[in-house]
């Protein structure tokens, strides 16, 4: 009888708990979202995914606390930053957000209180869907018609 060597992904083997700081949970659902979204074994993406899920599981509950005294030197800095996290997927890519979550709606009910999340998600992509779709994209000015973003 032939052994099947198992490979085993080495972001598999990262620890991590409750005593996790959180910027280094956040930081391990990044590699794992990126992991994710590059591998195209189905086994490694659901291994993914729970890591992913305990890892946001850990995070949950400290949301709201405030942060510990060891972290606030890491998260000062001296002049505003350039830029600041936003959520601006292509409006092709939100809509495809929206139809994967629906789709998945639709195959799974409407019972368990992960369904209501997802319903939440997804009423709140849609809103911010329309809301991008209907915005306006021009100004006029005195020296004519611009474009919002180049204002």
């Amino acid at each position: 009888m032939a052994t099947i060597p198992t490979q085993t992904h080495s972001l598999l083997a990262v620890p991590f708990n409750a005593a996790t700081d959180f910027t280094v949970l956040a930081g391990h659902c990044e590699t794992f979202a990126e992991t994710l979204i590059e591998s195209d074994d189905p086994t490694l993406k659901m291994a993914l995914c729970g890591r992913i899920n305990t890892c946001l599981t850990l995070l949950q509950p400290t949301l709201l606390e405030p942060v510990p005294s060891h972290l606030v030197e890491s998260l000062t800095v001296d002049t505003l930053p350039a830029t600041t996290p936003r959520f601006a997927p292509e409006c092709t890519e939100l809509c495809r957000y929206c139809l994967a979550i629906t789709q998945t709606l639709a195959g799974h009910g409407f019972a368990s209180d992960t369904e209501k999340h997802l319903s939440g998600l997804l009423y709140d992509l849609i809103n911010y869907f329309a809301a991008e779709m209907k915005a306006p994209r021009w100004l006029r000015t005195a020296s004519g018609v611009k474009l919002i973003d180049s204002v």
